[in-house]
C-alpha cells in the first residue's frame, strides 16, 4: 500500500488528486492532508481516508478543525510550521499543490524524507529551482511534474537525449481575456478574470492565467526543471487547450502531447509512474474537434510574459522577487487596490529596484536567502502601490 500525502488537498488540484485515491479503495494509505479556510472539506476527507494529521494553514481555525475532527483518530493541527512537520511525516509520495511560495518548504520537508514530489507548486521551481533539485538528489528523492504543461514536456521526452532537444514549446489557453480589444483590459473586472474558457480552477490561478503571470511562471519552471537555456524557450497562445506541450528536436522533429483539459491526466501520470494506468478523463475525438489553432502572444496584451526572460536572463534570485512580486499584486487587484493592467507595471518596477540593491540577488540560494529576498519584495511591490503606479 503506498503511503501519500496531499498538501493543498482542497483546492482544485488537491480535489482532482483525492477523486483519483477514491477510485482505488485500499490502494493508498493516507498520512497527511493539508488546506486552507474549506475546513469542513478537509475534515471531511481526513475522516474518509482516515489521515494521520489533518492541518489548515491558518492557526486561528485550528478550534474548528478539532471540533470537526471530534471523534475520530486523526490529529489536528495548524500553521505553516505544522504543515512543514506533516511533510516531514515519511511517504512514498506527496503532492505539492499548496498555492504559492507557502508551498516551498513542505517541498523542501518532502524530498528530505526521499519521497516521489509530485509538484504542482511552480512556485517553488521559480523561487528556489536550484535548491529543491539539490536537496532531492542529496536524498535520492524523485520530482516528478503535475503542471499539465511540465507532464507534457516530461513524457515527450520519455526515452529522448537532452542533448538532442534544440526547444520546447509551451502552449496557453490566453485565459479569458485573449479576445479582449486591448483598450478595455484597464477596466476588467476580478469577476471577469475569474472566469476561466477551458480549465477549472482556483480564483488565483484563473487570474493569473488571464494575465499570463501563470505561463511565465511555466516557463521559468521548465528552465529550470528540464536544465534548458531561456532561449530554448517557446510560448503559443492555443485557445483549444488540447495540445499541452510540444517538444521540437535537432532533426526538425517534433514531439506533441495532446489531452482534454483534465487535471487529472497530469496527476494521474505523476500518481502512477513509471506504469499508465485507466484514468476518468475524456478521450479525444480529433475529428469532432476539427481543428487546433495556435498563434504567438501579442507583447502588448501579456506584458508579464515577456518578464518571464528577463528573470531567467537574470538569475540568482530573481525567481524569488518575481513570485513574491506577483503574489501581491494579485492580492491587490482582487482587493481593487489596481486594475488589471497595474499587475505588471509593478512586478517590473519591483524587479527594476531588486536589481539596484548591491548583491542582493546574487546570494547564494539557501532557504533562509530564498524567505528574505521575497519577504522584501513583497515590501517593496506594496510600498510601489501605495506610492501610485507608473
Amino acid at each position: 500500500m503506498k503511503k501519500i500525502s496531499i498538501f493543498g488537498a482542497t483546492g482544485s488540484i488537491g480535489r482532482n488528486t483525492i477523486d483519483l485515491i477514491r477510485r482505488a479503495p485500499g490502494a493508498y494509505d493516507v498520512v497527511a492532508l493539508s488546506g486552507g479556510r474549506n475546513i469542513e472539506q478537509l475534515a471531511a476527507d481526513a475522516r474518509e481516508f482516515r489521515a494521520d494529521v489533518a492541518v489548515t494553514a491558518f492557526p486561528e481555525l485550528l478550534e474548528d478543525l478539532r471540533a470537526a475532527l471530534a471523534g475520530s483518530d486523526v490529529e489536528a493541527a495548524a500553521g505553516p510550521q505544522a504543515i512543514a512537520e506533516a511533510a516531514n511525516r515519511p511517504a512514498d509520495w506527496v503532492m505539492s499543490a499548496i498555492v504559492g511560495a507557502a508551498g516551498l518548504v513542505p517541498g523542501l520537508e518532502a524530498v528530505k524524507q526521499g519521497a516521489t514530489l509530485a509538484l504542482a507548486n511552480k512556485e517553488s521551481l521559480v523561487c528556489a529551482g536550484g535548491l529543491l533539485l539539490r536537496t532531492a538528489k542529496a536524498h535520492n528523492a524523485r520530482i516528478l511534474p503535475v503542471d499539465s504543461e511540465h507532464s507534457a514536456i516530461f513524457q515527450a521526452l520519455i526515452g529522448e537525449d537532452m542533448s538532442e532537444v534544440e526547444r520546447i514549446i509551451i502552449t496557453a489557453s490566453g485565459g479569458a481575456f485573449r479576445d479582449w480589444p486591448l483598450d478595455q483590459l484597464r477596466e476588467a473586472t476580478v469577476a471577469e478574470a475569474s472566469s476561466h474558457p477551458n480549465w477549472d480552477m482556483g480564483q488565483r490561478i484563473t487570474i493569473d492565467s488571464a494575465s499570463m503571470f501563470n505561463k511565465a511562471l511555466e516557463v521559468i519552471e521548465a528552465k529550470e526543471f528540464f536544465g534548458v537555456s531561456p532561449s530554448q524557450i517557446e510560448v503559443l497562445v492555443h485557445p483549444q487547450s488540447i495540445v499541452h506541450a510540444l517538444v521540437g528536436f535537432r532533426d526538425g522533429a517534433v514531439m506533441s502531447h495532446l489531452g482534454a483539459p483534465d487535471m487529472r491526466h497530469a496527476i494521474g501520470f505523476a500518481l502512477h509512474w513509471p506504469e499508465r494506468r485507466d484514468l476518468p478523463v475524456e478521450r479525444l475525438d480529433l475529428a469532432a474537434i476539427q481543428q487546433l489553432s495556435f498563434a504567438t502572444p501579442d507583447p502588448a496584451r501579456y506584458p508579464a510574459l515577456g518578464l518571464a526572460w528577463d528573470v531567467m536572463n537574470r538569475g540568482g534570485l530573481t525567481g524569488a522577487v518575481f513570485n513574491g512580486a506577483k503574489e501581491r499584486v494579485l492580492d491587490h487587484f482582487i482587493a481593487e487596490r489596481i486594475g488589471f493592467v497595474d499587475m505588471a507595471r509593478v512586478v517590473a518596477q519591483t524587479l527594476a529596484w531588486a536589481d539596484g540593491q548591491a548583491g542582493l540577488l546574487d546570494q547564494t540560494m539557501t532557504l533562509e536567502a530564498v524567505l528574505h529576498v521575497d519577504h522584501l519584495a513583497r515590501q517593496e511591490t506594496d510600498r510601489v502601490v501605495a506610492a501610485g503606479v507608473a
